[in-house]
């Protein structure tokens, strides 16, 4: 392409959007009059949608929920790390604010950030995130191992990833308090997949779960 061709380009995806936004505003508004008036009197989420940076899985497109319905918060490969203050934060705003009632963690089958952490090279600023991931590999290892089918290998580390995920939610102070007050919010492990456009529910016992870690990371007493 030229680069007057590359400018003509840019513009059209730019100025593409705006379209999207008009045409979409103005079919709410042809829908539900009230519509804007009540997304602009405030939110209140059910769920807290944890997710991966994958542009092919928007939450509320594959859930059916609708704007005010899920506070969302994405990354790659849908991680839970405790030093990064911006899932940190959005669980303590999501937890004892907004008081959602189910915390989803939900990775992807095929996931770029998961098959990128297990290939053997520098990845540059990519390798402390990613090391998150290996880190799943290396609590997992002996069963990881038996898996011959590198494809079989792989979605399973997606899905103990997701579960180490949701035991990382379960850490927190705000999730622990709360669950001890209110009996929510609830912490589900969930899998979406590409071929069939479904999720799988990982069936995570966030009682057990719960249970199983508060010996050593109990914060309950605020």
């Amino acid at each position: 392409m030229s680069q007057s061709e590359i400018s003509k380009y840019l513009e059209q995806t730019h100025d593409r959007l705006f379209e999207h936004n008009s045409s979409w505003a103005e079919e709410q508004r042809k829908k539900d009059p009230e519509f804007f008036a009540k997304l602009s009197a405030g939110q209140t989420p059910e769920y807290l949608w944890i997710g991966c940076s994958d542009s092919r899985i928007p939450a509320e497109m594959i859930t059916g929920l609708n704007p005010g319905e899920a506070f969302v918060h994405r990354n790659i490969a849908n991680l839970v790390v405790n030093t990064d203050l911006n899932v940190m934060s959005v669980i303590e705003y999501a937890v004892r604010h907004l008081q959602v009632k189910h915390i989803v963690v939900c990775g992807h089958y095929g996931c770029g950030g998961v098959k990128a952490a297990m290939t053997p090279k520098d990845l540059g600023l990519l390798n402390p995130w990613l090391r998150n991931i290996r880190d799943v590999y290396r609590l997992y290892e002996k069963e990881l191992d038996t898996i011959a089918d590198e494809t079989a290998r792989y979605n399973r580390l997606v899905e103990l990833s997701v579960v180490e995920q949701c035991r990382n939610v379960i850490k927190t102070a705000a999730v622990q308090q709360s669950y001890a007050e209110n009996q929510f919010p609830i912490v589900h492990g969930w899998v979406f997949g590409f071929e069939d456009g479904l999720l799988k529910d990982l069936k995570v016992d966030h009682q057990s779960m719960l249970h199983s870690i508060q010996k050593i990371y109990n914060l309950t007493e605020g």
